[in-house]
């Protein structure tokens, strides 16, 4: 059972849980290239409440990795929990590929940790990264709000490492961004440095046009 006192940020109500791909070797691409797709919360109870790390790490485990050269994890996601975050960040930094989180929507909370502990990080046009600091339920005396205190700080600080890891800075400077809860444009998570682009906008094409011939 999920502790809720650990939770980095998510939601007291049921999600739709996305569609990890179900991988197989013939899926990937005659580049090497295998796609996820992260477009619920991060969560340890997985199913319908979102993506745990274990139905994220049995999806990796079905790949060959002889074939595999790039993972690209597409992401919209409100967060969740982060020891569910940084077990998936982990499976996917001992997989012998490059990793390239690509955000589509949202890369919120725990989301954004995951994102930004990949090799690379692209932002699709309009979409949104935040950060802030973790967040926690305690129930008890005051020396278990101390203690509970001193935890929160001590994830905040691991996470703001990955944050400094990725845009450079220190982790002191981040856990300024990550308590004013830091809300960033796609370019401007590029500016930060948590990004490293802006994905192209591909040519719009007409979806139908008139034929004025006859007048």
């Amino acid at each position: 059972m999920s502790d809720s006192r650990y939770r980095f940020h998510g939601s007291n109500q049921p999600a739709r849980r996305s569609v990890l791909n179900t991988v197989e070797p013939a899926e990937v691409d005659e580049a090497g290239v295998v796609t996820f797709q992260l477009y619920d919360p991060i969560d340890s109870w997985g199913g319908e409440w979102g993506v745990s790390a274990k139905e994220f790490t049995a999806a990796l485990s079905l790949l060959d990795a002889d074939a595999v050269n790039k993972i690209q994890v597409h992401i919209n996601s409100p967060g969740g929990e982060v020891f569910e975050a940084v077990t998936i960040i982990n499976a996917l930094r001992r997989f012998d590929a490059r990793v390239v989180a690509v955000v589509d929507g949202l890369a919120a909370s725990a989301a954004s940790v995951l994102a930004a502990a990949a090799d690379e990080l692209v932002m699709a046009p309009n979409s949104t990264l935040m950060i802030h600091d973790a967040w926690g339920v305690c129930v008890g005396p005051a020396t278990d709000m101390r203690s509970m205190a001193d935890l929160l700080d001590k994830l905040s600080d691991n996470i703001a490492d990955v944050y400094a890891a990725k845009a450079g800075g220190s982790a002191a400077d981040w856990r300024e961004r990550m308590r004013a809860e830091t809300w960033y444009t796609a370019d401007e998570a590029v500016e930060a440095g948590l990004a490293n682009s802006v994905e192209a906008r591909g040519p719009v094409e007409p979806a139908a046009s008139f034929d004025l011939s006859i007048y």
